[in-house]
């Protein structure tokens, strides 16, 4: 029987597991005494980050991850605090991407990335097979893929090594011709292609200074404090040791706007009340951002994200 244009995604038994979920999650940080806080999904600005694009919409920006809002909830003393929020990315639509979508995003004043990173093990432990996860540097990723190390070898290489993978894929074309000249864009491509080779739970750890986004440097600056979280070649989890230096992240966001310019997309001022309230003294903390419907579709072995959320892009 064909299905009904007006239908929502999923069933009942979908709807159910979505429910539970948003209530476990709830349980686990209310006996951990992690307040639940909400803020704004729209904003006066996006972010100036060139792999993001924060729908426009009439005042402002959709946020792309309440991250802001809550850092200056945290610069304001609120202590350990969680978000079941929306958030919106524009141009991303896909069997594992939509352009609205929930985030479980929650920050740990006094702790580092290991410890939170150990909280997301006992979180997901329960709900998917494996935990806890490998622990995996994003240097030794990418030799174990490509064999190649992006300290050790010039950036020329990046584009040869994503190159010579897309052939044997039967793709082709020139990553850094597609990358506008510009060698990061390059970089992360290797590592998301990388990344989906990853079965097994998995934290990547270690990344390079430059792909740091808004995390600190470790002691020496020679990787960022930053983690990404795959299970199942799936992203799942973004989290940082957070950085608490304003000059710092100036210079970052400005070096973003730079980028932008570079690949020709739309400039995005820098957030000065975010910028304020690291002045003001943001709390040493560590804050992950956990994809929850995407959880939800490894939890289900549902195909896409569509099976998992009632009304998907398609379904508007």
């Amino acid at each position: 029987m064909a299905e009904h244009p007006w239908a929502p995604g999923g069933n009942r038994a979908r709807w159910q597991r979505r429910a539970e979920l948003f209530a476990y999650l709830r349980q686990f940080f209310a006996e951990r005494g992690v307040l639940e806080v909400d803020t704004p999904v729209l904003g006066r600005l996006g972010v100036t980050d060139p792999a993001l694009e924060a729908p426009a919409a009439e005042g402002g920006a959709l946020q792309t991850s309440p991250e802001y809002f809550m850092k200056r909830l945290l610069a304001a003393g609120s202590g350990p605090i969680y978000q079941l929020a929306r958030a919106f990315r524009g141009g991303e639509v896909g069997r594992r991407h939509n352009p609205e979508f929930l985030l479980l995003e929650w920050y740990r004043p006094g702790w580092d990335d290991e410890a939170l990173r150990g909280e997301m093990d006992a979180l997901l432990e329960p709900l998917l097979p494996g935990f806890p996860a490998e622990r995996l540097p994003f240097d030794a990723l990418l030799k174990q893929v490509f064999g190649l190390a992006w300290r050790e070898v010039p950036e020329s290489a990046w584009a040869e090594a994503l190159a010579a993978h897309w052939a044997a894929l039967g793709r082709e074309g020139d990553p850094l011709a597609l990358a506008e000249g510009d060698p990061l864009t390059v970089l992360e491509w290797l590592y998301g292609e990388a990344s989906e080779t990853l079965q097994a739970p998995t934290f990547i750890t270690d990344f390079p200074p430059a792909l740091a986004s808004l995390a600190a440097l470790r002691p020496g600056e020679e990787t960022a404090a930053r983690f990404e979280l795959v299970v199942a070649g799936v992203e799942l989890a973004n989290g940082f040791q957070e950085l608490c230096c304003a000059k710092t992240q100036r210079d970052r966001f400005e070096a973003d706007r730079a980028r932008r310019r570079q690949l020709g997309k739309p400039d995005v001022p820098v957030d000065e009340a975010l910028l304020a309230a690291l002045k003001a003294g943001l709390p040493p903390c560590a804050g992950v951002a956990l994809g929850v419907d995407r959880v939800l579709m490894l939890m289900t072995g549902a195909a896409s994200l569509d099976e998992v959320m009632p009304f998907s892009w398609a379904r508007r």
